[in-house]
C-alpha cells in the first residue's frame, strides 16, 4: 500500500472536527479529504470521492448529528469507520459496533488515543493489502487493529514485525526516523527502536545520522 489513506471527519462542532483533522494530517500515510457537519454532507463527500475514483477509506463519525444518528451513517457507509461520540450508554456502543464501526471512542479522549487508533488502522490496512492472505496475516491484522502486539510467529525466517518494518521502508523509498516507522507499522516507538537495532545488526538495514542546525543528530534507517 503506497498511497495515502483518505479520511473523512464527520462532526457538527467545527472546532472538534478541526482538532480531529489535525491529528489525522499529522500522521504519515493519512490525509483528511473532507469535513462534514451532517449526514447529508458526509454522503455528498463520499459520493464525490467515489465518482473521482478516490474513495474514502475511513470515516471518523460523531454520534449526535443535526440530521440524524452517526450510527445510522456508519451502517450506510461502504468505507471503514470509527465512532467518536459522547454517547456512553451500552446500547449506543453496542449499536455502533454492530453497525460496523472498527472502534468506538468515548468523548472526551486525548489526541494521543486517536493517534494510536489511527496508527493501528494504518498497520491493519497495510497487512490486508494484497489479493490473497494467509490466516496468519488475517490474525495479525486483527491484532494490529486492536493495538495488540503483532504475532512473531516465523514464516520466512523473520518475525512479522520485522517484515512490516522492511515493507514500510521499501514503500517509503527513503530513509525514515524510528518514530515515523513506528507510526507506519502501528507499534510503540520504543518497540520500533528495538526491532530496528536488531535489523541493523543483522545487516538488513543501515543507520545514518541526520544533523540539524541545533540539537542532537537524529537516526534515520534505510534498507541495506
Amino acid at each position: 500500500m503506497t498511497r495515502e489513506l483518505r479520511i473523512l471527519v464527520v462532526d457538527d462542532d467545527f472546532r472538534v472536527a478541526a482538532l480531529h483533522a489535525s491529528v489525522v494530517d499529522s500522521m504519515l500515510g493519512l490525509v483528511t479529504v473532507g469535513s462534514a457537519r451532517t449526514i447529508a454532507e458526509a454522503g455528498s463527500i463520499v459520493a464525490d470521492a467515489d465518482a473521482a475514483q478516490a474513495p474514502v477509506d475511513l470515516a471518523l463519525v460523531d454520534v449526535y448529528l443535526p440530521d440524524g444518528s452517526g450510527i445510522d451513517l456508519v451502517r450506510r457507509l461502504h468505507c471503514d469507520a470509527f465512532i467518536l461520540g459522547a454517547a456512553d450508554d451500552a446500547a449506543s456502543i453496542r449499536a455502533g459496533l454492530a453497525a460496523g464501526a472498527l472502534h468506538y471512542l468515548i468523548k472526551p479522549f486525548p489526541n494521543t488515543e486517536l493517534a494510536r487508533r489511527l496508527a493501528a488502522y494504518t498497520a491493519y490496512r497495510r497487512i490486508l493489502d494484497g489479493p490473497h492472505l494467509t490466516q496468519e496475516q488475517v490474525d495479525s491484522a486483527v491484532s494490529a487493529l486492536r493495538s495488540e502486539r503483532p504475532s512473531t510467529k516465523k514464516d520466512d525466517g523473520a518475525p512479522l514485525t520485522e517484515r512490516l518494518i522492511v515493507d514500510a521502508l521499501r514503500e517509503a523509498g527513503e530513509p525514515l526516523l524510528a518514530d515515523e516507522i513506528a507510526q507506519l507499522v502501528g507499534i510503540a516507538p520504543a518497540t520500533a527502536r528495538r526491532y530496528l537495532a536488531d535489523l541493523v545488526r543483522a545487516g538488513t538495514l543501515t543507520m545514518g545520522l541526520q544533523y540539524g542546525s541545533t540539537g542532537r543528530p537524529r537516526q534515520r534507517y534505510a534498507l541495506a
